[in-house]
């Protein structure tokens, strides 16, 4: 037998093959030499690594924030186990606030304990508006009775910081600003945005490198900052867990725990897929060398490009985690197709020495391993195009990574098996059984049954793809039994929820046209004899007085005289008039009655609390003290956060329950952007809405454009690569047919299990593809090299199920094995990844060795077959 060659082996032999020793030197010093940079591995779990890049609504949420001075924080749910205003609970509550309060990166805590009072006992504006402060729980003699009626009623502290039924109180622990951070930040957006726009000179280009790297290592310190300080928070609340029931929330916390358990997982799960395939390969192969040899390969590959990772400061993040496991998948089938083939040789021609078939096995199996490696890395290439950079890097690190599998592959295990002897042959006997051969009885016997199955199949993956949900709730990525998940319900159940959004109006001409020619509004007393509440008050007409409050209008601040200062103009906003209030009320209301929503604050909240103080309604007048003269502490709680008298814009902030079933971000956002404009007449150019929900939902619907309305793109690209490599068009066209089938079932199982697609999930349309073509591509490559020999379509499909049928069934086998401990994890998108993945794999390998089978008989596209 003749095992031909060609110019590519020539040069392999001559390159590598007779060098076998120095090759593997030279990839052993290559892995070592990056292995050194493994230290320097960075995972990034950011806000700023999940949004959408050049994304106009994220430039929103940046200005606004700056705009609105708005600071990170975490949040510690206090549940104590007697009552929350009783004196142990009080002290011991004190006791945690001063203890979190000295942590370094701590602003200040914000808890009951220092907000202040308006109605323990009841206080008028007079008093909010004076020198003297406020009283506050923690002032001695203070009637609790009072002050748990507030919390109870308060427009802004029920919900917000104590729950309904008053056992659970927040403690808002407001982290210092990094200047440094926001620094770097502009800078880079400015020279990105002029690059935009305008382009850049060769000296600005420089500059904006140097911007990108200033800003990238600057972030991986803060995020170690970040990081080690919830863990200090958390020790620090450990301390108080015998006393209370304590939880610790918010962003930062989501952000930390995402990397700890992605970084926990691919040590654990990395370790154990590792174990797994050993087990595996020795049940299967059954020869020490052929365990040894497979994970050589796998380890050196995962540890090249972790370590190129590493030296080019390529950072993971919670998507491309999964990069290390499928680089293990498609090392792991490159090794396994070789040596299937090699021990087929070695079967086949006995008297052939160890060079010989090492040298034929790599001209056989070369230009079927390049193309399952081509045709994977199209479909991670589609990744590329999907504007968010942790995307955008998982796709590059899987073609990449892909590159290094086939080259590590090709050189280092046929070096190794060079310098070995040849070894114990495979036992022959065996070559004609298996389940593999079973397969190939099936689809002879049964070809209408496999058919019609694979029918049914396709109309239910297209019923379970048309339930597909676009959707991303972070407390799904938690086990219940985590702290995070257990915190995040409780804030959503009980003190207002945890995605914040923000709904910012700018203030449009009939507004100020209002504000022009209206005449001046003027609270009424509670009892009759003064102007009725909300009558006009002409320029002449005296103010109503009560307890004093009269004084207050009559200073020299100029409220009576169109407010004109002795030293500025103060000019009242739209906001701070009763039209603006009634309209504000009217949308707060409205989120406010909304199922999704939880605690919802803005200027309206101060138009109660201010009604609350007067015991009356409140007038113009009223509402321009409001705007002018609170003192700094209380209007940093009540006015600052909601109002910009530098835009003359309201902000109403609210939160939504990530716990809540029926939350669909999109449609959400939708149908009150929606009404805003059509119920309650809000101009829509001077509408936004901003802040995590509105740029994770971006996200979500950028990735569903990119990745699934592409796919179709992705496979006609594919079948492209099919044409070229099997000389045939309709070969090609029965090719693809299993691996639409299989990417249908593992999409349609997403939709009738409910599993949404989002930032995690959606890329295993990408792997889901790049999995099933490989089997595609060794099956029929393989069958149109066998079919001459007889031009038998039923012995061909034997002899192909007998062997390059075995390399994928052990493929698989491998993998399904090794993917199944992730469903052990913590971590939800870990389990999906794991139990997706394996679902892949065996509609992919069930698909080749059965259906694509059937196609080929069926259909005869060799030309007739001599049985015909």
């Amino acid at each position: 037998m003749s095992f031909g060659s060609s110019g590519f082996t020539s040069v392999y032999d001559r390159l590598v093959l007779r060098h076998p020793l120095l090759s593997i030197l030279v990839c052993l010093a290559l892995v070592l030499g990056l292995a050194s940079q493994l230290g320097n591995l960075k995972l990034d779990a950011s806000s700023d690594s999940l949004v959408l890049e050049g994304d106009s609504d994220l430039k929103y949420f940046r200005e606004s924030s700056k705009l609105y001075a708005s600071e990170e924080f975490l949040l510690v749910t206090y549940q104590p186990h007697g009552d929350l205003l009783g004196d142990d609970s009080l002290a011991t509550l004190a006791a945690l606030r001063d203890e979190l309060a000295g942590l370094e990166g701590v602003s200040s805590v914000l808890s009951i304990l220092d907000v202040p009072l308006l109605q323990s006992p009841p206080v008028s504006l007079t008093d909010v508006t004076g020198s003297e402060g406020l009283p506050t729980l923690s002032d001695p003699g203070i009637d609790r009775e009072l002050v748990r009626e507030e919390f109870r009623t308060s427009p802004i502290y029920h919900q917000l910081l104590v729950s309904s039924d008053g056992r659970t109180s927040a403690i808002q622990v407001n982290l210092q600003a990094d200047q440094r951070y926001a620094e770097l930040l502009e800078r880079r957006e400015s020279l990105r945005a002029r690059a935009a726009e305008q382009g850049l000179q060769a000296q600005e280009r420089e500059q904006l490198r140097a911007a990108e790297r200033d800003f990238k290592a600057y972030s991986a310190l803060a995020s170690e900052r970040q990081s080690v300080l919830v863990e200090q928070v958390r020790a620090v609340v450990a301390v108080y867990r015998d006393r209370a029931d304590l939880f610790v929330g918010g962003v930062p916390m989501i952000v930390a725990d995402m990397v700890s358990f992605v970084r926990s997982d691919l040590v654990t799960f990395g370790s154990g897929i590792l174990l797994f395939v050993v087990v595996v390969l020795a049940i299967i192969f059954r020869q020490l060398r052929w365990v040894t040899l497979p994970l050589i390969c796998c380890v050196a590959s995962a540890t090249f490009m972790l370590g190129l990772l590493a030296w080019l400061d390529w950072r993971m993040t919670v998507i491309s985690s999964n990069f290390v496991a499928l680089l293990l998948i498609t090392t792991l089938a490159i090794t396994i197709h070789l040596v299937v083939r090699y021990r087929e040789l070695q079967l086949d021609r006995p008297e052939a020495d160890q060079r010989e078939l090492v040298l034929a096995t790599v001209n056989l199996m070369a230009v079927p391993c390049l193309y399952t490696s081509l045709t994977t890395a199209v479909a991670f290439v589609s990744l590329v195009v999907s504007g968010i950079r942790p995307v955008i890097d998982f796709g590059w690190m899987m073609t990449v990574g892909l590159a290094v599998a086939l080259v590590l592959t090709f050189v280092l295990l046929p070096c190794m098996l060079v310098l070995l002897p040849k070894g114990r042959p495979a036992d022959a006997s065996t070559r004609h059984s298996g389940l593999t051969v079973q397969f190939a009885r099936l689809t002879e016997a049964h070809g209408g049954k496999v058919l019609l199955v694979a029918g049914v199949l396709l109309l239910v993956s297209a019923v379970g793809i048309s339930q597909l949900k676009v959707e991303n709730r972070f407390i799904d990525y938690f086990s219940e039994t985590t702290e995070i998940y257990q915190g995040m319900e409780l804030l959503d159940a009980e003190l207002g929820g945890t995605i914040p959004l923000d709904i910012i109006i700018d203030v449009d001409d009939e507004m100020q046209l209002f504000l022009r020619q209206a005449p001046v509004q003027r609270a009424g007393p509670p009892a009759a004899g003064p102007p009725a509440a909300g009558a006009p008050v002409g320029a002449d007409d005296e103010p109503w007085e009560d307890d004093g409050f009269g004084d207050e209008f009559e200073d020299d601040s100029g409220f009576d005289d169109g407010f004109d200062g002795d030293e500025e103009v103060f000019q009242q906003s739209y906001w701070f008039t009763v039209s603006g209030m009634d309209k504000l009320e009217a949308i707060h209301n409205y989120l406010d009655s909304l199922p999704e929503t939880g605690k919802v604050l803005s200027l309206a909240t101060t138009y109660a609390v201010v009604k609350n103080l007067l015991g009356a309604d409140v007038g113009d007048v009223e509402l321009a003290l409001v705007q002018r003269s609170l003192p700094e502490d209380i209007a940093s709680i009540v006015v600052s956060p909601y109002f910009s008298a530098e835009q003359d814009q309201a902000r109403i902030s609210l939160r939504v329950k990530e716990t809540s079933k029926e939350l669909r971000r999109n449609e959400f956002l939708t149908r009150v952007h929606r009404h805003l404009v059509e119920e309650m007449g809000v101009r829509e150019d001077k509408l936004h809405f901003t802040n995590m929900l509105v740029l994770y939902n971006n996200v979500l619907q950028s990735l569903f454009k990119s990745q699934i309305l592409t796919l179709g793109a992705v496979f006609i690209a594919i079948l492209l690569m099919f044409i070229v490599l099997f000389r045939s068009v309709w070969l090609a066209l029965i090719a693809i047919g299993p691996n639409l089938l299989a990417a249908g079932i593992v999409l349609g199982v997403m939709g009738l299990a409910g599993i949404p697609l989002d930032i995690m999930t959606i890329t295993i349309a990408a792997i889901v593809v790049g999995i099933g073509v490989d089997h595609a591509i060794h099956y029929v490559h393989r069958f149109r090299r066998e079919f001459p020999v007889d031009r038998d379509y039923i012995a061909t499909m034997y002899r192909c199920h007998e062997s390059i049928g075995r390399a994928m069934f052990y493929t698989s086998i491998t993998v399904i094995a090794g993917f199944s401990i992730l469903a052990l994890s913590n971590f939800t998108p870990t389990i999906y990844f794991g139990l997706l993945t394996s679902l892949a794999m065996l509609a992919s390998v069930i698909g080749s060795l059965m259906l694509l089978p059937q196609l080929i008989v069926s259909l005869k596209p060799l030309g007739p077959g001599a049985e015909s």
